[in-house]
């Protein structure tokens, strides 16, 4: 009797719909897509970061919804579309999320900003408009050791307004009755 087990040494062909093309990748199906986003398809804006998809450091966009890669197997996202950072827009053309960010100084070291980017991004195509506690909520997960959270609060103001077409900019004084993300960073 044969076994039904293929013994085949190459991993299967996968097909997927990466920042609104198609590629195929040659991977494990239980290999995180992480590992496929960045090693394979040389999309760099996910970063690992806990490897326990609870820094947040690997947002992407599965079907517009805020997901961490490093915990999804690559076969699970099989038909759905994928967002990476790089397909919000480009360093010529930052998408409206981005160029929030950068108005505003929203990042120190970057290493968590792909993740609140990314979050932000998938709250404002859920809500165009969200108050400070919609955003703390959304961004509570993400965190952010270097403490710009004051900034990124404006920034995620702040890309409401150009999504709404707003040319006004974000008031850029950090005082104590600034909001702050509450929770994300950690003194321990």
């Amino acid at each position: 009797m044969g076994s039904s087990v293929n013994s085949s040494s190459t991993p299967p062909s996968i097909r997927l719909h990466v920042n609104a093309g198609a590629c195929d990748v040659t991977a494990e199906p239980g290999t995180a897509l992480l590992h496929v986003l960045r090693n394979d398809l040389a999309l760099n804006g996910p970063k690992y970061g806990c490897g326990l998809g609870e820094c947040g450091a690997c947002t992407v966009l599965i079907d517009g919804v805020a997901a961490r890669s490093c915990v999804i197997p690559v076969k699970a996202v099989q038909g759905r579309e994928v967002t990476t950072l790089e397909g919000l827009g480009t360093r010529q053309q930052p998408g409206t999320t981005q160029q929030a960010f950068i108005d505003c100084q929203a990042a120190q070291c970057g290493y968590c900003l792909n993740g609140m980017i990314m979050t932000v991004e998938a709250l404002l195509r859920r809500n165009p408009n969200p108050s400070d506690d919609a955003i703390r909520r959304e961004l509570h997960h993400n965190l952010c050791r270097c403490g710009t959270h004051v900034e990124i609060m404006m920034a995620a103001h702040r890309a409401a307004q150009l999504r709404a077409g707003g040319a006004a900019g974000v008031d850029a004084t950090v005082s104590e009755s600034t909001p702050s993300l509450g929770g994300g960073a950690r003194d321990d």
